[in-house]
């Protein structure tokens, strides 16, 4: 006998996501932040949050380091551990989006494939794609983690923008130019961009 026989959903039996929205006041979404290592993604992510919170907006950050000391510690680097790990990433972004609460995650996510999973997962009306958008040569100069001299070294294998490919997002809800503005300026473009969208109408 298949295991997939003996599963039996409850999810119309439980509480629905509208009834969490309707205790928080707000409208979930999953704010998803792609783009290389370096562009000042975890930076944006918590600063975003913290302004979210000060506007009575409950949220939770997903960040690609937490990620991988926890739920995804046993995976890698290769092409499908990171499809992987993005798969497991959209899978608790929904649960999160069915209470109510609106995601911030902070993930390289380095091609259209594994994003687009992730928005299929996730759902296409409650994806907001922002590409942190700044140059490779910018991130090098940054390299606060020192990852990119070791990558140039040979030390760390398929490493984004390196030796593995990073695909610019081909129509991301919104792109901020990290390099062109402050940290403090990402951030209110983002909070003045996904305000409607967040707002319980």
């Amino acid at each position: 006998m298949s295991s997939a026989t003996n599963i039996h959903p409850i999810f119309h039996r439980i509480l629905q996501r509208t009834d969490k929205e309707q205790l928080l006041n707000q409208t979930a979404r999953v704010i998803w932040l792609t783009g290389l290592s370096g562009s000042g993604k975890s930076t944006i992510a918590e600063g975003l949050e913290k302004k979210l919170y000060k506007n009575d907006f409950l949220t939770q950050i997903l960040d690609g380091d937490n990620i991988r000391t926890g739920i995804n510690k046993n995976l890698g680097f290769s092409e499908l551990d990171r499809l992987e790990n993005i798969r497991r990433i959209a899978e608790v972004s929904k649960l999160f989006l069915n209470c109510g609460i609106i995601t911030v995650n902070s993930f390289v996510s380095p091609t259209n494939d594994v994003r687009e999973l992730a928005k299929e997962i996730i759902g296409e009306k409650d994806f907001v794609e922002i590409f942190i958008n700044c140059p490779l040569e910018i991130c090098e100069q940054r390299d606060v983690k020192g990852l990119y001299a070791k990558a140039r070294k040979g030390e760390i294998k398929d490493f984004t923008g390196i030796s593995a490919p990073f695909e610019a997002p081909v129509a991301p809800s919104l792109e901020i130019k990290s390099n062109e503005l402050s940290i403090e300026e990402s951030i209110e473009s983002i909070f003045s961009f996904i305000l409607p969208l967040i707002t319980k109408k």
